[in-house]
């Protein structure tokens, strides 16, 4: 079934749009401030909010807006210097419900992928390897023995959906990759490896680099699980998909096309939904039914929760009604209240956990591919 748009949740109106986009282009260093401001004042003169990183390798863009804002951007790209021609700007787009960032933020980065490792214009037109949303539905539909399908994304986001046949690479890091090439390459045994991050850019410039040094042929989905999803509502992605703004956990398909395959890290129980550990030093990413989530207090383990008692760094939350920024600012302005205020959270915490146990002794948070 194609698809003209990602199928989002019926609470999502198309007022406003999430634009995705990015282009490896060569630009003079010393031009990077100028463009950066210029891009900066153009987008807040707008309206727009985002985030976007120009480096010399070139634009990696994520900014949402209503249509008339991001139609103003496309054609400010489309008449600038170097981010002419950009693709799938409409065509990778989602509706949203409002913005889905606080603000507008230009920075210029060393990489618009941090990989470690740059490159240039010229190495990407003559080693990228780009399948189209059709042949990558074609090359699952007929589980095409020829290709293996990697998920270079992190762990929580591979658990919380993917696509159908697609396996974890197990990289902990972008920059890991060059390490991994020779691992991937004894996994494919002569076939050709697919490879998918949420919007393409990451695995376009990992397969310029692959094809560049390695034997092994490596392909990106032109535009991403992005491209794909908003080309075919056909059930080949599993479950939701991640997003790095404030949707979270983004529902893919319609009643009939959607399988949700996320296990709930306290019960394992199947869900969609996404939470953070509100232990400030973890912040682990975690796939937990809510109400679950919330009968641990909101904990991801027993490590989080012992801690949290002892330091009190827990971050607010609407359902539990303590205050604890409120309580930190009391114990290190009247010193005497200290001991007061950590038995009146130990008590409430551990009311609130009762007797149940955690299914992890240790801390969730996992070291981190970032989005850009």
């Amino acid at each position: 079934m194609e698809n003209t748009n990602m199928q989002l949740s019926k609470t999502h109106k198309p007022q406003y749009h999430l634009i995705t986009v990015y282009k490896f282009v060569d630009i003079p260093s010393e031009e990077l401030k100028k463009i950066s401001q210029e891009h900066l004042d153009f987008c807040r003169d707008i309206g727009l909010k985002g985030r976007i990183y120009i480096a010399t390798e070139g634009i990696s863009s994520t900014v949402t807006g209503g249509y008339w804002q991001c139609e103003s951007y496309r054609l400010y790209l489309e008449n600038s210097k170097y981010f002419k021609n950009i693709e799938g700007f409409w065509e990778k787009s989602t509706p949203v419900d409002g913005h889905k960032f606080p603000r507008m933020s230009v920075k210029v980065k060393d990489e618009i992928v941090k990989f470690g490792i740059k490159t240039n214009n010229r190495d990407v037109e003559k080693y990228k390897k780009k399948l189209s949303p059709k042949e990558v539905k074609r090359i699952i539909d007929e589980k095409d023995e020829n290709y293996i399908i990697l998920d270079m994304r992190n762990d929580y986001e591979y658990r919380l959906g993917h696509l159908k046949g697609a396996i974890p690479a197990g990289t902990v890091n972008f920059r890991e990759v060059p390490k991994l090439l020779k691992k991937y390459g004894e996994k494919a045994n002569g076939k050709k490896i697919l490879w998918y991050c949420t919007g393409g850019i990451r695995c376009e410039k990992a397969s310029v680099l692959a094809n560049k040094i390695g034997d092994t042929e490596y392909y990106a989905i032109d535009g991403g699980v992005m491209g794909y999803v908003n080309s075919y509502n056909d059930g080949n992605w599993l479950g939701n998909l991640y997003t790095f703004d404030d949707r979270i956990s983004t529902f893919i398909g319609d009643k009939n096309t959607h399988t949700t395959i996320g296990e709930c890290v306290y019960s394992k129980k199947l869900t969609d939904n996404c939470e953070n550990c509100r232990y400030s030093p973890c912040n682990a990413k975690l796939i937990a039914d809510k109400k679950e989530f919330k009968s641990y207090a909101g904990f991801c383990s027993l490590e989080c929760f012992e801690k949290a008692k002892k330091d009190l760094l827990i971050k607010d939350i609407s359902w539990d009604s303590l205050n604890y920024q409120k309580i930190r600012n009391d114990s290190k302005s009247n010193p005497k209240n200290k001991e007061k205020n950590l038995e009146l959270v130990k008590n409430h915490l551990d009311k609130t956990l009762g007797k149940k146990e955690f299914n992890h002794l240790n801390s969730q948070k996992e070291t981190e591919i970032i989005e850009y």
